[in-house]
């Protein structure tokens, strides 16, 4: 396995990591994503551990707090071996302390987070949406005090908008506050918009970027294809109202360039997906997720090779988009791209 700096930060993290949105899984979404129970999670970590994943990333509202559960009993008596990121910010409740960012919230929801992992702190705090209803300043300084206090080591942010990551990053800076240093974000080769504003500002400010959903929703698994629609028993059957659009002749022939290169390769539609991401600017882990062993022992064969640059450029073709406005005319007009021919 191999290890990268998350961000400018001291931290180094596997390039694979592991989410456990699956560990004791409830509900509508996460029921559907995987039902792990702690004999089942701890084998998991044990393959991962063999492997040198050592991050394993979870959340408060998955599951209403079972996934940190199950997650703290599946490391329990090796938390030294391992690195923990969770999030929290999204509602846990219906109460008006029960979601967002205030001073309040994060410090209670880390120390329940805390307590349901049976640890002293987590590696990794990152908030998991934006609160347009909490002083930014506010959000810095619990943070703040939340790493002086030795529950959180580094922080982050999740599916953050780039002006208020950037605007974080200078109230950090002005305060003298320990700065953002990862961005959980939604990136893959059907799903690339994250390159237009969020990597470049990621490698302007140190900031890396930890990759959900790899496989696009579990469109990239190599079970769907142009004859072949989604299978009996595929999560995408309860859980696409809730995944990231992506239109089917795209997603087809992402498909069609991932299967050329699979066969080229040998090595699975899942593999080669992941791998592309490996080689992307500001990727510091990408987040593999598993319902059992046999998907995780897949996804692990995505590192430990590379592709070709002839193969890269199947893939960067098939699943090129034009971005949105502002970017647009940079693709479009030559005047825009000679200014700024690394957008191009």
């Amino acid at each position: 396995m191999d290890y990268r700096q998350l961000g400018s930060s001291g931290l180094r993290v596997p390039v694979l990591s592991f989410g456990t949105a699956t560990f004791g899984g409830t509900g509508p979404l996460f029921g559907a994503w995987g039902r792990s129970d702690e004999t089942e999670a701890r084998r998991l970590v044990d393959v991962c551990l063999e492997a040198g994943v050592t991050l394993f990333d979870t959340a408060d509202v998955y599951s209403n707090g079972a996934s940190e559960s199950v997650l703290g009993a599946a490391i329990k008596g090796r938390c030294d071996r391992v690195l923990i990121s969770t999030k929290t910010g999204l509602p846990m409740g219906d109460g008006p302390q029960d979601w967002g960012a205030s001073r309040s919230r994060l410090i209670r929801a880390v120390e329940d987070s805390l307590r349901r992992l049976g640890t002293d702190y987590v590696d990794l705090l990152q908030l998991h949406a934006f609160d347009a209803s909490t002083p930014t300043e506010e959000v810095i300084g619990t943070l703040d005090t939340l790493i002086a206090a030795g529950k959180v080591r580094y922080a982050g942010v999740s599916n953050y908008p780039g002006w208020q990551l950037m605007k974080a990053q200078g109230i950090a800076d002005r305060h003298g506050s320990p700065r953002l240093v990862a961005h959980q974000v939604y990136y893959s080769l059907i799903g690339r918009a994250y390159e237009a504003d969020l990597m470049p500002l990621g490698a302007d400010q140190g900031v890396g970027a930890l990759v959900w959903s790899p496989l696009g929703w579990g469109r990239l698994t190599g079970k769907i294809g142009r004859d072949r629609p989604i299978p009996a028993g595929s999560r995408l059957h309860d859980t696409e109202q809730f995944a990231p659009p992506v239109e089917a002749e795209h997603l087809y022939r992402v498909i069609d360039a991932l299967e050329a290169v699979a066969a080229e390769t040998g090595k699975t539609v899942p593999q080669v997906a992941i791998n592309w991401l490996l080689r992307r600017p500001t990727v510091s882990s990408v987040i593999i997720g598993a319902r059992n062993e046999a998907q995780l022992r897949d996804n692990l064969g995505a590192v430990g090779w590379e592709l070709t640059a002839a193969q890269v450029a199947v893939l960067d073709t098939a699943s090129d988009v034009l971005p949105p406005y502002p970017h647009t005319p940079y693709r479009q007009q030559e005047g825009f791209a000679r200014l700024n021919p690394a957008l191009v």
